[in-house]
């Protein structure tokens, strides 16, 4: 595997190197001189700090004549004269099949103490283009997500994209823990964006486990890492999970968050001097999301596909928040968690009523359907009088759909409870609801 990779690498050097020289420092931001007409903003140079030590940066923007750069790891050891070498090659990965079960940096290198990652023969732009509209797939073919709560009332197929909705300890990550750990899908990439350091172990050892990881590439990027690897890992998610739809797997990919993706291209926007707008995000935010988010989906003829399920972290528990509203706008549905269903102890908390898969009921039988949409209806009317029914207002008899209701509700709560070792099977959870609606309820 050594001797592979470094064949590899050898035959992917360039035979000069261009560089210029750092002109300014200031914050986060590196401004070099002498070779800005040789760059393009998403290029990338390498500075030569103090005792050696080699820095990447990412050419952000441009102030006159100067190219504005930010760097992948600290600016200790960068003053004024350091050299900064061009690379002569795009952003690209070599993505392997044997990365399956590894932990994987924003760089493209392993993170798990299980040696080097073999490198593939072919390259993958980390900014990948989404492949284009009119000769993609259809997205046909139920996936099973293992969730009960998913799989009957939010029914996914392959090749759609959906958003996870929820705030801070609503149980988000536990819902993908239990997904990735029973979906029916070929590939799973897992893409940890800003994540907190203490729970990356957690993660993989507790809530994935090893049935989970043995089919899954883990890409973490922590909340201490600069703007730019955070938002790198997103790109590097993508692209491992294009690598395996081009060989004909049905990939799931998990991004937990989409959030923090917005707030690191919002960090690099405000450095470049851009405009705040919305809550400080600036326009590149809302440029930058549906680039992202488009590259998940169907893929061309003859190749897999790209299940997406993205979360967004709600701040204040405020669903109208800009990038909630931006996300939910680009993607086939949307799943809400709910912290008053979470606080009553009901999980996953999944607000069904406000959730909603964009491809039912096409994907569903009659039958399925008509299951489906008579649980909805007893949740609904509920719902509805909820309030009344708990503080004792409410008299039985008074409405016969409302008494209906109550005799069902608890068994269709019952139902959607899952513990986080229960699997959720596609197929037997419509046998499962229409036995409860054909048993006449409990109250």
């Amino acid at each position: 595997m050594l001797i592979d990779n470094l064949i590899s690498s050898l035959g992917r050097m360039a035979d000069h190197v261009l560089h210029g020289r750092i002109v300014g420092v200031l914050g986060m931001m590196v401004e070099i001189g002498g070779v800005q007409r040789a760059l393009s903003v998403g290029d990338r140079v390498t500075i030569i700090a103090r005792g050696d030590r080699r820095v990447p940066a990412e050419i952000v923007g441009f102030k006159g004549e100067r190219a504005l750069a930010m760097p992948f790891g600290t600016l200790d050891g960068v003053g004024l004269g350091c050299r900064a070498e061009v690379s002569q090659t795009d952003p690209v990965i070599y993505p392997h099949e044997s990365w399956l079960g590894r932990v994987v940096g924003s760089m493209g290198e392993a993170i798990d103490d299980l040696g080097p990652l073999n490198a593939g023969n072919i390259a993958y732009p980390l900014r990948n283009a989404p492949p284009p509209a009119h000769k993609r797939q259809r997205v046909a073919g139920k996936i099973d997500m293992g969730v009960r709560a998913l799989n009957q009332f939010l029914t996914c197929c392959n090749g759609q994209r959906m958003g996870i909705f929820a705030g801070s300890g609503v149980g988000k990550s536990v819902l993908m823990s239990m997904i990735a750990r029973y979906t029916s899908a070929d590939v799973i990439v897992i893409g940890l964006i800003g994540e907190r350091g203490r729970e990356v172990q957690d993660f993989i050892h507790e809530d994935l486990g090893e049935e989970g990881l043995a089919r899954s590439v883990l890409v973490v990027a922590t909340s201490d890492q600069p703007p730019l690897m955070r938002r790198q890992a997103a790109y590097l998610t993508l692209a491992v999970a294009e690598y395996f739809r081009d060989q004909g797997k049905n990939v799931l990919c998990l991004m937990d968050s989409v959030t923090r993706f917005a707030m690191a291209q919002r960090e690099i926007g405000l450095s470049v001097g851009e405009p705040p707008a919305s809550k400080g995000y600036t326009p590149s935010v809302f440029a930058e999301l549906p680039r992202l988010l488009e590259r998940a989906g169907p893929g061309l003829r003859g190749s897999g596909s790209i299940t997406g399920l993205f979360t967004v972290l709600v701040e204040g528990d405020d669903h109208n928040e800009p990038i909630s509203d931006a996300v939910r706008g680009i993607l086939d549905g949307h799943i809400v968690l709910e912290r008053a269903i979470a606080d009553r102890g009901r999980y996953p908390a999944i607000n069904i009523l406000r959730s909603v898969s964009r491809v039912m009921p096409g994907c569903n039988t009659d039958d399925e359907n008509a299951v489906v949409s008579r649980a909805r209806q007893m949740l609904a009317a509920y719902e509805d009088m909820a309030e009344m029914i708990r503080l004792g207002a409410y008299r039985p008899g008074s409405d016969p759909k409302t008494d209906e209701a109550i005799r069902y509700y608890p068994l269709i709560e019952q139902f959607l409870a899952q513990g986080k070792r229960e699997r959720g099977d596609l197929v037997q959870g419509y046998h499962q609801l229409a036995d409860i609606l054909n048993s006449g309820g409990v109250g």
